[in-house]
C-alpha cells in the first residue's frame, strides 16, 4: 500500500473521520472542530511506558473509588464543539457515562470527559507539538472538562488546567492532587519523571 502525505489543514467531514479512524489502525486520528484532520503517530517505548503508568494509577484509584470510568489513549470522544479528541488518559463520572446509550458507549462517546491527562512525548517535542497540546488542553476546558494536566516529563513541568481559572505551572512536583474533581486521587509523578 502506498503512503499518502496529508497536508496540514486537510479537512474531512465527521463521517469521513469515523471511516478513517476505524480503518486506520497504525496511527491515532483526531479531528478539530473546524474539520482539520490530525494524525498522531504511535508512541515510542518511553512514552508508552509512562502513559501506561499514568493510566494504571488513575485506573487503580477509579476501581477503588467506583464513582467513574477511566479511558486510555485509544478512546476518542466527540466533544460538544464537534471535535474528535483522544486524551492520553481520562475519567468520566459514572452518572454521566451511564446516561449514554449502549451504541454511544460502543462508538466515540459524545461527551467531554470530566478529567484529562496529556503526556508530552519525545516525538511531541521533536515535532514541536507542545503549543498544539496547550491549545488542545484549552479546547478541553472550552468543551466542559473540569480539570486537566499537561505533563512534560523531560522538563519535569506540569501545567494544570482548571475550568474558569488561569493555567497553573508546577516545576518538579512529586505528586498531583485530583482536587474536588477526583477526590482522594493522587498521581505519583516520580515514575513518570524518572522512567
Amino acid at each position: 500500500m502506498e503512503a499518502i502525505a496529508i497536508p496540514q489543514g486537510f479537512r474531512v467531514t465527521p463521517e469521513q473521520f469515523e471511516q478513517l479512524a476505524f480503518a486506520e489502525q497504525l496511527a491515532r486520528l483526531e479531528l478539530t472542530d473546524t474539520g482539520e484532520l490530525i494524525v498522531i503517530s504511535p508512541t515510542g517505548g518511553t512514552a508508552g511506558r509512562k502513559n501506561r503508568r499514568l493510566t494504571q494509577q488513575l485506573g487503580n484509584w477509579a476501581d477503588r473509588d467506583s464513582t467513574g470510568e477511566v479511558f486510555d489513549s485509544s478512546t476518542v470522544f466527540i466533544l460538544p464543539s464537534g471535535a474528535r479528541r483522544g486524551p492520553d488518559a481520562s475519567w468520566i463520572k459514572l452518572e454521566k457515562w451511564n446516561q449514554l446509550t449502549q451504541a454511544q458507549q460502543d462508538g466515540f462517546p459524545p461527551l467531554a470527559p470530566d478529567f484529562v491527562i496529556e503526556l508530552v512525548s519525545p516525538s511531541d517535542l521533536k515535532n514541536q507539538r507542545y503549543e498544539d497540546l496547550q491549545l488542545k488542553m484549552q479546547e478541553y476546558l472550552d468543551n466542559g472538562v473540569k480539570l486537566g494536566w499537561l505533563i512534560e516529563p523531560s522538563a519535569k513541568i506540569v501545567e494544570i488546567y482548571r475550568y474558569g481559572q488561569p493555567v497553573e505551572i508546577l516545576n518538579n512536583p512529586q505528586t498531583l492532587s485530583g482536587e474536588d474533581v477526583l477526590p482522594g486521587f493522587t498521581l505519583d509523578l516520580i515514575e513518570i519523571f524518572t522512567a
